[in-house]
């Protein structure tokens, strides 16, 4: 190696390892609030008061069985049900309408998908006040199917638009193989094109888990206790005495815990499917 080109990569490896440090730093800001949290779900409640911090304590579950002492479990159940249903109801109702508008487009796709991803334009509070006066006069108040069908008509412009873009990847010549091959459409779909599009499919499945699990507005408005889910539970710790702040960091770590888990389980599929459609 030569003289100039050593001068060269000296610089360059400074600047690398610069930027591993700061992306470190970075990574550690925004990474701190979480893990601050997880720490005070093992304090007591004194511990957790202390100012400045305490860092040295004596952990305890504590906080965790107080939580399922005070009915946790119908909470977390709710929302396991509302979201898993209402992202099943999302892929089966996208996927269809994602084929027709990337691999059989027509004449007004465009205006198709503008009016898909305008829904998502409307704020939530506008339009919560027919919603509540329909499900009353329907009976659906306080009913977990209610929510299940509010949070897949949140959830389906998304999930369309981002199986489209997956599915445009699809390239031509593997739909012409397997329509020469006799494929019918259906066999295309299921056995051609989703195993093809799975990490998409993986990554507008967790975006869809993600939005349900986490959705307060629509919940703390049409449920009262039958169907009320775990943001409505997390509420139920800011009381008039003050913040506990070690059952409220112990319920926000469980109430995370399952997205977490979810992410985790399809890491590799999540991370090829949000590259797919990056590049044109």
């Amino acid at each position: 190696m030569t003289t100039a080109a050593v001068a060269v990569t000296g610089p360059r490896r400074r600047s690398a390892a610069l930027l591993t440090v700061l992306t470190w730093i970075i990574g550690i800001v925004f990474f701190f609030p979480v893990l601050w949290m997880v720490i005070t779900a093992f304090k007591h409640e004194a511990d957790a008061y202390t100012d400045p911090p305490s860092l040295i304590f004596t952990p305890t579950l504590e906080q965790f069985r107080a939580l399922f002492d005070a009915g946790a479990w119908p909470y977390f159940l709710n929302s396991l049900f509302a979201t898993t249903m209402s992202t099943l109801l999302v892929l089966l109702l996208a996927v269809p309408a994602a084929y027709a508008l990337a691999i059989r487009p027509v004449k007004k796709t465009q205006d198709v998908l503008f009016f898909f991803i305008s829904t998502k334009m409307l704020p939530v509070v506008a339009v919560i006040v027919p919603i509540y006066v329909i499900a009353g006069r329907i009976g659906a108040l306080d009913n977990i199917w209610t929510l299940v069908v509010l949070y897949t008509a949140m959830n389906l412009p998304i999930a369309v638009w981002m199986m489209r873009s997956f599915l445009q990847e699809i390239p031509a010549e593997v739909l012409e193989a397997a329509a020469m091959d006799g494929a019918s459409l259906r066999q295309t779909l299921l056995r051609v094109m989703l195993p093809m599009v799975a990490p998409g499919l993986a990554a507008t499945a967790l975006i869809c888990v993600i939005f349900s699990w986490n959705e307060f507005f629509f919940s703390v408005n049409l449920t009262a206790s039958q169907a009320a889910t775990v943001p409505l539970f997390l509420v139920g710790f800011m009381t008039s005495e003050g913040l506990y702040w070690a059952q409220l960091a112990a319920a926000a770590t469980l109430a995370s815990l399952p997205v977490v888990l979810a992410g985790w389980v399809a890491q590799k599929q999540l991370v090829r499917g949000l590259s797919m459609g990056a590049i044109k």
